[in-house]
């Protein structure tokens, strides 16, 4: 039961931040699903055992990531469909054009010099540039600390 409790919690998710740009509450997200506030947030607590969303350090009733989205303002700030989204990294910032299925457009910096990088996807596809994407702790290490990696 509390797996399609869980599918049922997160498709609300996602189909709020689709929707809106916004990463719901738990609140929020109780009243989307039409369920107690305090099973969304049991949900929330599984789906972060599986890897499947970041609770807001300190107030397990906000998502700080539910990846690609993060549900705080980045430094990779994405356009698609007429709103913005944040992605928690230079890789999100693609993976969100992927999950919505749209053309996207961030306007980022490089992480080193601050000069001001434009990523975009058209039509499925990274526009190709001369960019290159340096990730300091390998992927087997990130989820030690996903909100600093």
């Amino acid at each position: 039961m509390s797996d399609e409790l869980d599918t049922r919690v997160k498709l609300a998710i996602y189909s709020v931040i689709a929707e809106t740009g916004a990463v719901p509450t738990s609140a929020e997200t109780a009243r989307e699903v039409d369920l107690d506030e305090g099973e969304v947030r049991a949900s929330f607590a599984r789906l972060h055992a599986k890897r499947l969303l970041v609770p807001e350090p300190g107030d397990p009733s906000r998502i700080r990531m539910a990846p690609p989205f993060s549900g705080v303002p980045t430094a990779f700030p994405v356009d698609a469909q007429g709103k913005r989204y944040y992605a928690n990294c230079v890789w999100d910032a693609f993976g969100i054009a992927a999950a919505l299925r749209a053309d996207a457009v961030s306007a980022a910096a490089d992480g080193h010099t601050g000069e001001p990088l434009t990523l975009e996807v058209k039509n499925g596809r990274p526009m190709p540039l001369p960019y290159v994407a340096h990730f300091a702790v390998p992927a087997a290490r990130w989820w030690d600390d996903i909100i600093f990696t």
